[in-house]
């Protein structure tokens, strides 16, 4: 969607054959920069985010929009206090939180310059607590990031908002897939355009997007 609206995009990702699919799909190979990077990663991260000012001359926005669940989380809640296995914890924790801190890290030296902005992806479950639900409190710490960077960044010209979905059809969800009336990835990647679009001296600061229907 940013590459249809003329903006020129680096892409990160662990996994340099779906990488590869992606931008050999998208029909803009002038306007995109396929960077392999985990973002939990504090060298990867800041290397990426090096190469893309390098690539393109400078950094109008970020998107922190790495994130998972650890285990079948649809069925067996494998990311829950209760039952669910620690020690496939860690990597959804730094991915979920420690990602978007250190994006935004290595992204709000060039934001500053362009007066650009940031956006968090955070989620319903970071406003709505389930029963021992430890990807939802990784959602919350992102709620919590998302303010304390509003305060830090907007000092300096930088937007910053946060986008919480609600359910959306995506591989998140495991066996027979997302609920019926969950969202398309449409709408969600709209609130992100809608965001980054903002004229100067406007900042969207939280952006909640649920499907017609979701009962949280």
């Amino acid at each position: 969607m940013l590459l249809d609206r003329g903006h020129r995009v680096a892409v990160t990702g662990r996994d340099e054959t779906r990488l590869t699919a992606f931008l050999d799909a998208t029909g803009h190979p002038g306007r995109l920069l396929g960077l392999i990077a985990d973002a939990a990663d504090w060298q990867a991260t800041e290397s990426a985010v090096a190469r893309t000012v390098d690539h393109f001359g400078a950094l109008d926005a970020a998107v922190a929009n790495a994130g998972f669940a650890s285990g079948d989380y649809g069925r067996t809640r494998g990311a829950t206090l209760g039952d669910g296995d620690p020690t496939l914890w860690p990597p959804m924790v730094l991915t979920n939180v420690l990602g978007p801190a250190l994006l935004a890290r290595a992204a709000l030296p060039h934001l500053e310059a362009t007066g650009g902005r940031i956006v968090l992806i955070g989620s319903v479950a970071g406003l709505k607590n389930a029963p021992a639900n430890l990807y939802s409190a990784t959602k919350w710490a992102v709620t919590g990031l998302a303010e304390n960077l509003r305060l830090h960044a907007t000092t300096r010209g930088v937007g910053v908002t946060l986008v919480n979905p609600g359910m959306v059809d995506t591989p998140f969800w495991p066996g027979d897939g997302a609920p019926p009336f969950a969202l398309s990835v449409e709408p969600v990647a709209g609130a992100i355009c809608f965001a980054l679009d903002q004229p100067a001296g406007v900042d969207v600061n939280t952006l909640t997007i649920r499907p017609i229907g979701q009962p949280v």
